[in-house]
């Protein structure tokens, strides 16, 4: 990974850190995901941990695993092949 420093103004710096702080994630991690979205290249997800084991209202997670990992996973796994 390259390190790079940017300069920005105050305001744009002020909205990253509460966006930061708002994700719990960190000022980098944030202008890497927006860099990579804005230059359309893949980035990877983060799978939420904390929320893996609630389902919420489905009671059919665990017998439809394969068919919420195609359709949220999909085309992650199909770069990947």
């Amino acid at each position: 990974m390259k390190r790079t420093t940017i300069s920005l103004p105050d305001d744009v710096a002020a909205a990253l850190q509460r966006e930061a702080s708002r994700r719990r994630s960190s000022v980098s991690e944030i202008v890497r995901l927006a860099l990579a979205t804005h230059l359309k290249q893949p980035h990877e997800r983060v799978l939420p941990f904390e929320s893996l084991g609630d389902s919420g209202f489905r009671h059919n997670t665990a017998r439809d695993m394969e068919e919420i990992l195609a359709r949220e996973w999909g085309d992650a796994i199909d770069r990947d092949r």
